[in-house]
């Protein structure tokens, strides 16, 4: 079978994601005060954590937390339906839930904004099954790293 035969499109997740991150975006753009929509945004990452199945909502609650109490300088924001923290303006982490894309776990992921450089490779994602005492001290860890 020739590779451009085996390509069905994008899956239904993949297109709700990317419905998802354009009704954002154009949200963004609305008027509207800084901290108006700062917190607006806040209120959009906790109302989809809130929609999360149990396993994941529990997981997204503490991710929350944690990235807020340790690195203040990110700003909670919804990227393609998953809640995120972005600093000036661009994605440094977020949480993808297990049910986005019917995975086995869910997954803390890094973008190229955030300072994890370490030597010539580093991770940039890490699943999660639980979040436990000593995985919010390592997320702590990674997020105040991140923030730079």
């Amino acid at each position: 079978m020739s590779r451009a035969a085996a390509y069905e499109g994008f899956t239904a997740e993949e297109k709700a994601a990317m419905k998802e991150h354009a009704q954002q975006l154009k949200k963004e753009t609305r008027g509207g005060s800084a901290a108006d929509k700062a917190a607006a945004a806040e209120q959009d990452v906790l109302a989809k954590i809130a929609e999360m199945p149990d396993d994941d909502r529990v997981m997204a609650e503490r991710v929350h937390a944690v990235v807020k109490a340790n690195a203040p300088t990110l700003a909670p924001k919804l990227w393609y339906g998953q809640p995120a923290y972005a600093l000036d303006g661009k994605i440094v982490c977020f949480f993808q839930p297990a049910n986005k894309f019917k995975a086995r776990y869910a997954t803390l992921g890094f973008n190229d904004p955030a300072r994890l450089d370490d030597g010539a490779m580093w991770a940039t994602s890490f699943a999660l099954t639980k979040v436990t005492a000593e995985v919010e001290k390592r997320i702590a860890t990674l997020v105040k790293q991140a923030a730079g």
